[in-house]
């Protein structure tokens, strides 16, 4: 039986191919996240908690994506 490596196959690096996928599941996040927003403030009616809320996850999530795809935070995260 030969064996051989599925990514020695593709004419691109593994490397590659793992930021490419990064970068879809940001842009599903993206969409989400949008859809996400526009029905809580739609339907929250007026909910105090809901700016914060939003304000918060758009941080936190910010933060773990750059840490994700450029391994490091930005800097105005860290001194926050």
């Amino acid at each position: 039986m030969l064996s051989t490596n599925v990514f020695t196959l593709l004419p691109i690096s593994s490397s590659t191919l793992v930021v490419w996928a990064l970068y879809a599941i940001l842009l599903f996040w993206a969409v989400y996240t949008m859809v996400t927003i526009y029905h809580w403030l739609r339907y929250s009616h007026a909910s105090w908690l809901t700016f914060p809320a939003i304000g918060v996850h758009l941080f936190i999530s910010f933060a773990l994506i750059s840490f994700i795809l450029y391994g490091n935070i930005p800097s105005f995260i860290i001194n926050f």
